[in-house]
């Protein structure tokens, strides 16, 4: 797993499900016996309370960390049940930290510790933040590229939240949607049950709408909201762990408003004491993408200022500065300063263009069409949208990838209340294509393309992305038999090598050469479906930048 344990001796061992927590005693000032931890990776440091109030979950509990330059931050803490408080707490840099806790509560207050933070491990990058020198891309806190390439799975907390020892399904599905090229999980805290009716030939095993568990003391339709069901979050941890060990953004829902769920009256003690714990608890993840609520202004639960009070709310808690968004695009687009990242839902036929033109009017941040109307087909009808062929979801996905913004994708029979975690057992013909997917990210990983330029010019048809240099790609309709080139002057009479990409297979054409004189062409291969050109511009042999190819 990716969190690692420290013995009081320095062995490091790795955790079955849930990372046992550091005592706090073994953190300690003895520089033989320092507690040893990971860059990036999520370490839980152990308190235990003598006594409790009627309601533990409000002690004001912190601690003070600080690195070797001086640097500190101040990590709310959070009741984990059983006397049980925890520091959870994600070392940005490497090098010797400290703390010292801050309590209300005496037996809390002024606890000190040292801990050791080591080079990442293989693999580990931290989390996803917005690209300082670019800010409609997203990157990783090492510097790498973060391309999102997100499916939703509101209901991914029930799959084995009355499991308690163990997420078997969860893995399965999760390693499913990992495989199939995707690094972002759009997923609630919690969600009750839909209200469009249902397929009649639904299995029962399929069916996770109104579980059994319950963010809060009771049920849901029965709740008690004066208390919060901490076992309830322990397994949630579980899933966001999993997703972290898989290199998955969890894209977290807080709230949603019309799945059902008995939620305490807005901004009440009740509601601030859900949301607060929400964001103490998960914060650390590196993984975490906060989004304030599914459909957060419909339903007439609330209004902007709400939301908004949220945000402020959040940011003021989260000293880890994970990115937030809102699950609407009504309020992304009135308060663009309050998100870090649009999500939008649009199902226009015309998508490229109005994602275009929304990319347009948000120069500063990353778009994600969080749904673009596509819901893919299964054994099961859930959802049907406006487009459910696998072939046209992933043109959509296409289109906004070509707009310089990010697709999400649903597949009915896991997006809702609908799951079925082991996809392979399914009669091939029924499986959803995640496998196109799989192709779409060694695309826009292969070439870069957040960095590239998303135009529609240098061709007489089709969209095309570009560095305004050597390396065009273009988006070829299915209508098209071809498509006409039409690049910068400086690249006239230079050779261009066009390759073909099948993005329904995954692979590349044999090259071919033209030269960059006149109108030239490419022909798309045969058949009916849309298609991907890449064309690279070969420098001219008298250029300097040819010469230094040549000598490497």
């Amino acid at each position: 797993m990716k969190r690692l344990f420290a013995f009081i001796t320095i062995l490091l061992t790795a955790s079955a499900i849930l990372l046992p927590c550091i005592a706090a005693d073994q953190v300690n000032h003895n520089a033989e016996v320092e507690t040893v931890a990971r860059q990036w990776d999520t370490i839980d440091i152990c308190f235990q309370a003598k006594s409790l109030s009627a309601q533990p979950v409000d002690a004001e509990f912190s601690a003070l960390l600080q690195d070797d330059t001086g640097k500190q931050i101040e990590v709310p803490g959070f009741y984990n049940g059983d006397h049980d408080y925890l520091i959870r707490f994600t070392p940005s840099k490497t090098g010797r930290w400290s703390y010292v806790t801050r309590s209300t509560q005496p037996d809390l207050n002024g606890k000190k510790g040292v801990f050791i933070v080591e080079s990442a491990r293989a693999g580990r990058r931290g989390a996803v933040v917005i690209d300082p020198a670019s800010p409609r891309e997203f990157r990783y806190e090492n510097g790498d590229s973060y391309y999102p390439i997100a499916f939703e799975l509101d209901w991914l907390f029930a799959l084995d939240s009355e499991n308690a020892g163990d997420i078997p399904k969860t893995r399965m599905l999760v390693d499913t949607v990992a495989d199939g090229g995707f690094n972002q999980v759009v997923m609630n805290v919690f969600a009750d049950d839909v209200d469009w009716p249902k397929d009649e030939a639904l299995p029962t095993e399929y069916e996770y709408g109104s579980p059994k568990v319950f963010p809060f003391a009771g049920t849901n339709s029965d709740p008690d909201h004066s208390q919060l069901n901490i076992e309830y979050f322990k397994r949630l941890d579980r899933v966001i762990e999993y997703l972290d060990e898989r290199e998955i953004a969890a894209h977290l829902m807080i709230y949603v408003w019309n799945k059902n769920v008995s939620w305490p009256k807005a901004n009440s003690d009740e509601d601030n004491r859900y949301f607060d714990y929400v964001v103490r608890r998960y914060q650390a993840y590196p993984n975490l993408i906060w989004d304030i609520s599914k459909e957060a202004l419909g339903y007439g639960h609330n209004d902007v200022n709400y939301i908004s009070q949220r945000i402020e709310r959040l940011r003021k808690l989260d000293s880890h500065h994970r990115l937030v968004s809102v699950h609407d695009w009504g309020y992304c687009k009135r308060f663009p300063e309050k998100v870090d990242f649009m999500s939008v839902q649009i199902w226009s036929s015309e998508l490229y263009s109005r994602m275009q033109k929304i990319r347009a009017e948000s120069p500063t941040m990353p778009v994600l069409n969080i749904e673009h109307g596509g819901y893919e087909e299964g054994p099961y009808a859930v959802f049907t949208g406006c487009y459910i062929s696998p072939e046209v979801c992933l043109e959509r996905a296409y289109q906004c990838v070509f707009a310089g913004t990010y697709p999400t994708h649903y597949w009915q029979d896991a997006a809702w209340n609908v799951i079925i975690p082991n996809i392979q057992e399914l009669d091939p013909a029924n499986r959803p294509r995640l496998d196109y997917y799989r192709h779409l990210r060694s695309l826009v990983e292969r070439y870069d393309m957040g960095r590239l330029r998303a135009e529609q010019k240098h061709s007489n048809s089709g969209f095309c992305m570009h560095n305004n240099d050597d390396l065009f790609i273009y988006y070829v309709p299915k209508e098209n038999v071809s498509i006409g080139i039409k690049l910068p002057k400086k690249n006239n009479g230079r050779k261009m090598i066009g390759t073909w990409f099948d993005p329904f297979t995954g692979t590349f054409s044999e090259p071919i050469v033209e030269t960059n004189s006149g109108w030239p062409g490419f022909d798309k291969p045969d058949g009916d479906r849309f298609a991907i050109l890449i064309v690279q511009v070969q420098p001219n042999p008298e250029d300097s930048a040819f010469d230094e190819k040549q000598n490497r």
